[in-house]
């Protein structure tokens, strides 16, 4: 099921609803990651409606079939503020409400959670119940050259998309999964600087918040990720109080944990969490 809603600055955004059989357990909302759409999730949505779960996506400005500039957001809290309007859009009264991010959508998610420890939290924060992040991108993996070369294109030529820099295979180790996303006219690889400054300042500001983490939260990471730096991952783990943070390393897999050979353990690891 697809509608749409409007952001605040008047872009259209592209949702889906995958709805299960009432009562629902309770709602989750799944962040895609960069230069992909949400319909990807659809296996992903399927395990979790088999299991009594309402799930809901959209996607990203400048991403799959909503508006926008590709890859490119018009300032730090663009992101966030449209996340509250989706959960706004289809958050049901009473029901316990998730939030399951993957990559760029799973730092979204932890820096839209992360918000509530704040003193003053901003106006687009909501509660949540939960959270699951996927091979989030707390660490984006620049080198000391990169990071420089981020400063001057923040300087010069913010919103010059250019290529994310990213290769299809490393994505997953699935050559089905590869050929898919290659062949996908919804799939893109553009990246402006101000995009990519969002992506290095609030993976940073997560991770800091880690010892201070309240909400319940499923952490898994790809061992062998080059899309993204597990150490992010790792660091966040570390830190972060053992009793309120499940964390499940995937060792040898690739980024796209949903997406990779081993995908239905990944996926009974994630309804096991969310059931209990």
């Amino acid at each position: 099921m697809t509608d749409t809603l409007t952001t605040d600055d008047g872009l259209t955004l592209q949702l889906q609803h995958w709805p299960t059989a009432a009562p629902a357990r309770g709602q989750v909302l799944i962040v895609h990651g960069l230069g992909e759409h949400i319909d990807r999730y659809a296996h992903v949505a399927a395990a979790m409606t088999a299991h009594g779960w309402d799930v809901h996506g959209w996607d990203h400005r400048g991403h799959g079939r909503s508006g926008g500039k590709r890859g490119d957001i018009p300032g730090h809290e663009a992101l966030l503020r449209d996340t509250a309007r989706v959960i706004d859009a289809v958050r049901r009264p009473g029901t316990r409400f998730m939030l399951l991010g993957h990559s760029m959508g799973g730092l979204v998610a932890a820096r839209f959670a992360v918000e509530a420890l704040s003193a003053a939290p901003a106006a687009w924060s909501r509660p949540l119940d939960g959270l699951v992040l996927s091979s989030p991108a707390l660490d984006a993996g620049l080198s000391g050259v990169q990071k420089l070369l981020l400063g001057v294109a923040g300087a010069l030529a913010p919103g010059v998309a250019v290529s994310n820099g990213l290769k299809a295979e490393w994505i997953s180790r699935d050559p089905a999964v590869v050929r898919a996303y290659e062949a996908d006219p919804l799939v893109h690889d553009r990246i402006t600087a101000r995009l990519t400054r969002f992506i290095v300042d609030e993976g940073a500001f997560v991770i800091a918040a880690a010892p201070r983490w309240q909400l319940r939260t499923l952490l898994m990471w790809a061992g062998a990720d080059r899309c993204v730096a597990p150490r992010g991952s790792e660091a966040f783990a570390a830190a972060a109080p053992a009793n309120v943070v499940a964390t499940r390393p995937w060792p040898g897999f690739a980024h796209e944990l949903f997406n990779e050979p081993g995908k239905a353990e990944v996926l009974k690891t994630l309804t096991d969490w969310l059931n209990r």
